[in-house]
């Protein structure tokens, strides 16, 4: 279903002249009433005048969370403080948080762009929505929960945690869209698995997951126990929160609401743009936010972008799914690795579950050295010694050849590995300790 044709099935050429409007008038806002961005357009001796075309946004400056850090906590603000109706902030628990404030037109825009995310996994105002995600400063609770309300849905606010209860309700309630992290939808479903509750009986048909990297063995897994169909959607606090780029039903991609985001790819190293279709990190414009608008954030996403032709009837550009991020990338023994890249390797290996965590320590002799901890199935886990020991090598043998990285693989029970309600923790890092 797509729930506004007018843009997201736009001629791309009528599209490209909204989005070079929509970026002149920023563009002139940003430089006429926030010091910040003058100071830093001047500083690169640009003004607006010198935006002609859309390729002009790469003349524009970055900006950075360190920047919206330095800011904090109106320093950006484009508006009269007496418009703004909300706040929202970044969930991180170290550090000055970045801060989102929003207008009424941008709760408007906000709830558009999730009414069209949920429409994307086949949603609709005969739907009940059981929100999974954590209400309160955090976006995504409250940005499905506008969504939904614009979609015509009902709203179930569960927010996070209190998974018995969870469980309950989806019965109860005959809930069709389950939205929340990948890693809790799994855990519930283990929660269902021992309370004897089968998943598949239910009302579910679908399910809306972000706020952390996950695989299509993730994927799997969630389709498997649940019997939906699990959608990929993408945001992020500084931009707006959840809505800026979704799945639909064709799981190839995600579409970006190209009205209201412009994504860029850019070289991590120099800031140059990179063609479409090359991995980079990707930066956004907001191009219709009036209360905290940003030019070029740089999220430190690794993705690609492309265009084409999507069964859907979307004409929007679409992001690949995330690869990992760039201030997550680890560097071992010289060795780029994403702990993403890890997950996608699991996936050839059979015996193993979604749920892993990386260790890297020094050795004595200095030298890192990487624990890969994998919890196996049920089923494979047994006193077979020897089968087991041939799985941990299968293991390592993967990560070999697909990382170029030589670690240790430790199997554990199921459930050993400590569960998240949010965002699972991947690695643990005790270089730096």
């Amino acid at each position: 279903m797509i729930f506004n044709p007018e843009y997201e099935s736009m001629d791309i050429e009528a599209r490209v002249k909204l989005q070079f409007a929509r970026l002149k008038n920023l563009t002139e806002k940003l430089y006429y009433h926030v010091p910040f961005y003058r100071g830093k357009m001047e500083a690169m001796g640009i003004s607006p005048r010198d935006i002609r075309s859309m390729a002009d946004i790469a003349l524009l400056p970055f900006t950075t969370k360190d920047d919206l850090r330095e800011t904090y906590p109106y320093g950006l603000l484009a508006c009269p403080q007496a418009e703004i109706e909300e706040i929202h902030m970044s969930s991180g628990t170290t550090g000055v948080p970045v801060v989102d404030a929003y207008t009424r037109r941008d709760i408007e825009n906000w709830e558009e762009a999730m009414a069209r995310t949920l429409a994307g996994a086949g949603g609709s105002r005969n739907d009940t929505v059981q929100n999974c995600y954590g209400y309160g400063l955090f976006t995504g609770g409250l940005g499905v929960h506008y969504g939904a309300k614009r979609l015509g849905a009902n709203i179930i606010p569960m927010s996070s945690g209190n998974t018995q209860k969870q469980l309950m309700v989806m019965q109860s309630f005959g809930s069709t869209i389950l939205t929340g992290t990948p890693s809790y939808a799994l855990f519930m479903a283990e929660e269902a698995e021992e309370s004897g509750i089968n998943l598949k009986k239910l009302g579910l048909k679908a399910g809306c997951f972000g706020a952390e990297p996950w695989s299509e063995n993730m994927r799997r897994e969630i389709e498997e126990r649940y019997g939906i169909d699990a959608y990929d959607i993408y945001g992020l606090t500084e931009i707006t929160g959840p809505g800026v780029a979704f799945e639909c039903e064709a799981k190839n991609g995600l579409h970006i609401n190209e009205d209201l985001f412009f994504p860029e790819i850019i070289d991590p190293e120099t800031g140059k743009p990179l063609p479409e279709g090359e991995k980079g990190e990707l930066v956004f414009t907001t191009l219709v936010k009036e209360g905290t608008p940003l030019l070029r954030y740089r999220t430190r996403d690794v993705t690609f972008l492309r265009r084409e032709i999507c069964a859907c009837g979307r004409t929007t550009i679409k992001m690949n799914r995330l690869f990992g991020r760039t201030d997550d990338m680890l560097i071992i023994r010289g060795i780029n690795v994403f702990p993403s890249q890890i997950e996608h390797a699991l996936i050839e290996i059979e015996g193993t579950d979604p749920h892993y965590v990386i260790i890297v320590d020094r050795g004595s002799n200095h030298l890192d050295e990487v624990e890969l901890q994998v919890e196996v199935k049920k089923e494979f886990f047994s006193d077979e010694t020897k089968r087991l020991e041939v799985l941990r090598s299968n293991i390592e043998t993967v990560m070999k050849s697909k990382l170029g990285l030589a670690m240790k693989v430790k199997l554990v029970e199921p459930k050993t590995i400590e569960r998240s309600i949010g965002k699972a923790k991947r690695v643990i890092d005790k270089r730096t300790i």
